[in-house]
C-alpha cells in the first residue's frame, strides 16, 4: 500500500482537541515510556481507587501485575462518580431498537438498574469470583448485566448473540459459569433470533449453570419460550423481588477488589482447537480503555458517541461500555443490522439522534460503498465531527470514501489497531494532533512500546515488512488464557524472547507510521516475493468495479504459493473474462506484475464472521480444493456462502 497523501486536522478541530499538536503527543508518549509511573499517576486521577496504588508494574514474564496495592470497584468510576456531578441527568445510553423503539437511560437511571441487578444476582447466590455468562442482543440490559457483574466482583463472559448453542455451551463449560443472563429473542433484519431456545439447548449440556435469567425483549407471540421451573426466571420478576438487606447493602455500597481481580473472560476462536478464553483484570484494563476513549475519540461534553460493535466482541466491551462510560460520555446503541429496512439505516440514526462520533468497521464501510452514495446523501450527517475505523486494515479507497462521503471532508478519521488480547487501542492517530495517511494505522498509543522486527528480533528498516511486536508490558494487556497459562505463554510470548508477538505483519514508514498488513499467515511468499494480502486487496478495491476482495494463497509446486483472489462487484458490473483481464492489469499498475493473481474468482458474497471479518482461512481451503471445512466455523454468519463458492469452483 503506497500512500503519500496526508490529511491534517483543521485548525478549528485542533484548537479544541485534548491533544493539540504532534509535538504534544510525542512529549506525552515519551513520558509514558520513560517515566510510566509519572504518566499513569497523572492520567488515572479520574479513576476511583479506594486504596491508591503503590507500584506501577511487577513483571515476571509472562505474568504482569499493574497498579500494585490498589483496590477499586470499577463501577464507581463508570457510574457512581458521575452522580455527584451534572452528568447525573445526562444520557448514558441512547438506544434504538431495530423496529424503531427508542429508550434513553441517564447516568442516574443506569446506576439504579445496575444496583438492582447486582442485588438480585447476589440473592441468587452469585459471589465475587463466580463466573456469569451473558448471551444477549444489543439492548441496554446487556450493558447493565456487565456492570452488575463488575459491581459484584463476578467475572462476566459475554457470548455474542449470533453464536450457536454449541458455541455457547462450550464457552459456559470452559468458564464454569454459575448463572446465564439471556433474553427471549432478538431482532435481526426483521427476523427473530430465538436466544432463549438456543440458550436452553446449551444449558442442557452445561451442568455448572444453576439459574437462567431471561429478559423480555420481544414479548409473547414472537417466539415460543419455555421456562423451566426452579431454574429459569424472568428478568423483571427477579428485579421486582425485594432484595435481602445484605444484598441491597452490598449493591448500594459495593466491595472494593484488588487491581488484578478478574473482570471478564472473552473467548476468541482459533483456526483449530477450542476457543481461547482471554482473561482481563480490573485496574489496568480500566486505565487503558479510559485514556484511549478520552484521547483517541477526543470525547467532549455534548458528544453522542456511536461505536457500532456488538457487546459480544472486545470492541463493544472497551468502546461501547467501559471506556466511554468511565469518561461520562453519552453512547448510542443500536440493536439491528446496518441494512434493515434498507442501506440508509445508519445514516438515518445519525441524523435522527445527532451522532457526533462514529466508530465502525472497514467491512461495513465497503458494504456501504457497494450500496451506493445515494443512501448517505438522503440524510443530514452534519452532526458528525469525528470518524473511526476498527477491526481490520482499512484500504485507502474505503478510507477516502469514508472521509469524503460520510465525513463531508471535514471529519478526522482515527484508524485503530488493537486486539482482544491488548484490551485497548495500541496504534492510532490522535485526531487533533496528528495527520492521517489513508490505510496507515498510525502511531503508538500511550504506554505502548511497539516495533516491526525480523525473525531474529532485530528491528526492520523503514518500509521493510516484518513482525509486529510489543516490547514491554502495558496496563490493559490480557493477563492469561483462562485456566491455560501454558497456552498463553506459548501463543504470545514464545516466538521472540521477552516480547509480545501480535501475530500480525506490519511495516513502519519513514515518518514512523505503522501499516498493519494482516495476520502473518496472510503474508504470502509468491516466487520469493513477500506479498501482504491487504496490499492485493487494497489494489483491487481501488478499481471502480470492485466492492470487496479477499486474497489468499494456495500451495504451488513452482512458486511455493499461488495467489487466488475472490472478488465481489459493485452493482451493474459484469463478471466476465474481460473484467478479469482489466483487474490483472490494474494490479500490474498498482503493485507490479509479480503480484498478478493466478486466479480471480467472482462471487456474490464472501464468508464472514458475524462481526463482519472475512474468514480467509476458509477461502484458503476452497482455493486449495479441500472438499471439507476444517476447524471452528462457529463465528461464520452464513454457511451457505461456502457451499456456493465450492459449487462455483473453476
Amino acid at each position: 500500500m503506497k500512500e503519500d497523501r496526508r490529511f491534517t486536522p483543521s485548525a478549528e478541530f485542533s484548537k479544541r482537541a485534548r491533544v493539540r499538536s504532534h509535538a504534544e503527543y510525542r512529549t506525552m508518549h515519551q513520558l509514558s515510556l520513560d517515566e510510566p509511573e509519572t504518566f499513569w499517576r497523572e492520567h488515572t486521577t479520574d479513576l476511583v481507587f479506594r486504596t491508591p496504588w503503590k507500584t506501577f508494574l511487577e513483571w515476571s514474564l509472562p505474568k504482569a501485575r499493574f497498579f500494585g496495592g490498589a483496590t477499586l470497584n470499577l463501577t464507581e468510576t463508570c457510574l457512581d462518580r458521575h452522580l455527584a456531578t451534572e452528568a447525573r441527568t445526562r444520557a448514558a445510553i441512547v438506544f434504538e431498537g431495530e423496529p424503531g423503539d427508542v429508550r434513553t437511560l441517564t447516568y442516574f437511571e443506569l446506576h439504579r438498574e445496575v444496583v438492582r441487578l447486582t442485588a438480585a444476582l447476589a440473592d441468587l447466590g452469585v459471589v465475587a469470583g463466580d463466573r456469569v455468562a451473558i448471551y444477549m442482543g444489543m439492548v441496554p440490559e446487556a450493558a447493565v448485566a456487565m456492570l452488575a457483574c463488575a459491581r459484584l466482583g463476578a467475572t462476566h463472559s459475554v457470548v455474542f448473540g449470533g453464536f450457536s448453542s454449541d458455541a455457547l455451551r462450550d464457552r459456559i463449560n470452559d468458564s464454569g459459569a454459575k448463572v446465564l443472563l439471556t433474553q427471549d429473542g432478538a431482532w435481526r433484519r426483521g427476523n427473530v433470533v430465538p436466544l432463549k431456545k438456543m440458550a436452553d439447548d446449551a444449558v442442557a449440556q452445561a451442568p455448572s449453570i444453576e439459574k437462567v435469567v431471561v429478559l423480555r425483549r420481544l414479548g409473547a407471540g414472537h417466539t415460543p419460550v419455555q421456562m423451566k421451573e426452579g431454574k429459569d426466571i424472568w428478568w423483571d420478576d427477579l428485579l421486582s423481588r425485594t432484595a435481602s438487606e445484605a444484598s441491597a447493602k452490598l449493591a448500594r455500597t459495593p466491595p472494593a477488589f484488588d487491581a488484578e481481580h478478574p473482570l471478564f473472560i472473552l473467548y476468541t476462536s482459533g483456526s483449530t482447537g477450542k476457543p481461547k478464553g482471554v482473561l482481563h483484570t480490573t485496574a489496568g484494563y480500566l486505565a487503558g480503555v479510559h485514556i484511549t476513549s478520552k484521547f483517541v475519540f477526543d470525547l467532549r461534553e455534548g458528544d453522542l458517541y456511536w461505536c457500532t460493535a456488538d457487546v459480544g466482541w472486545v470492541t463493544g466491551h472497551s468502546y461501547l461500555v467501559y471506556g466511554p462510560l468511565s469518561c461520562g460520555a453519552t453512547v448510542m446503541m443500536y440493536e439491528g443490522a446496518p441494512n434493515f429496512p434498507d442501506w440508509g439505516r445508519f445514516w438515518n440514526i445519525i441524523e435522527k439522534h445527532g451522532v457526533t462520533i462514529l466508530y465502525t468497521a472497514p467491512t461495513a464501510i465497503r458494504a456501504f460503498i457497494r450500496a451506493g452514495d445515494d443512501w448517505p446523501a438522503k440524510s443530514d450527517l452534519s452532526s458528525l465531527r469525528l470518524l473511526g475505523s476498527v477491526g481490520e486494515p482499512i484500504n485507502p479507497e474505503a478510507w477516502t470514501w469514508y472521509h469524503r462521503v460520510i465525513g463531508g471532508g471535514r471529519c478526522p478519521i482515527v484508524d485503530t489497531w488493537w486486539q482482544t488480547e491488548t484490551g485497548a487501542i495500541m496504534l492510532t492517530t490522535l485526531p487533533g494532533a496528528c495527520y492521517s495517511k489513508p490505510g496507515a494505522t498510525g502511531l503508538p498509543s500511550f504506554g505502548v512500546d511497539i516495533a516491526v522486527v525480523k525473525d531474529d528480533g532485530s528491528e526492520c528498516s523503514a518500509n521493510e515488512g516484518g513482525k509486529l511486536v510489543v516490547k514491554r508490558p502495558w496496563p490493559s494487556m490480557a493477563r492469561t488464557l483462562y485456566k491455560d497459562d501454558a497456552r498463553y505463554a506459548e501463543s504470545y510470548w514464545s516466538q521472540l524472547p521477552g516480547v509480545y508477538f501480535t501475530g500480525d505483519g506490519a511495516r513502519r514508514d519513514e515518518d514512523g507510521y505503522f501499516w498493519v498488513t494482516g495476520r502473518i499467515d496472510d503474508v504470502l511468499n509468491v516466487a520469493g516475493h513477500r506479498i501482504g494480502t491487504a496490499e492485493i486487496e487494497s489494489a483491487l478495491v481501488s478499481h471502480p468495479a470492485v466492492a470487496e476482495a479477499a486474497a489468499v494463497g494456495k500451495p504451488d509446486d513452482l512458486k511455493g504459493q499461488a495467489l487466488v483472489v475472490f472478488v465481489t462487484l459493485k452493482a451493474g458490473q459484469t463478471a466476465d473474462k474481460l473484467l478479469k483481464e482489466k483487474l490483472t492489469e490494474h494490479i500490474d499498475r498498482e503493485i507490479g506484475k509479480f503480484a498478478r493473481p493466478d486466479s480471480i474468482r467472482f462471487t456474490d458474497a464472501l464468508p464472514k464472521t458475524r462481526s463482519g471479518k472475512i474468514m480467509r482461512r476458509l477461502l484458503k481451503e476452497i482455493a486449495s480444493g479441500a472438499a471439507e471445512t476444517k476447524g471452528d466455523t462457529s463465528t461464520l454468519e452464513d454457511l451457505g456462502v461456502l457451499a456456493k463458492l465450492r459449487a462455483d469452483e473453476e
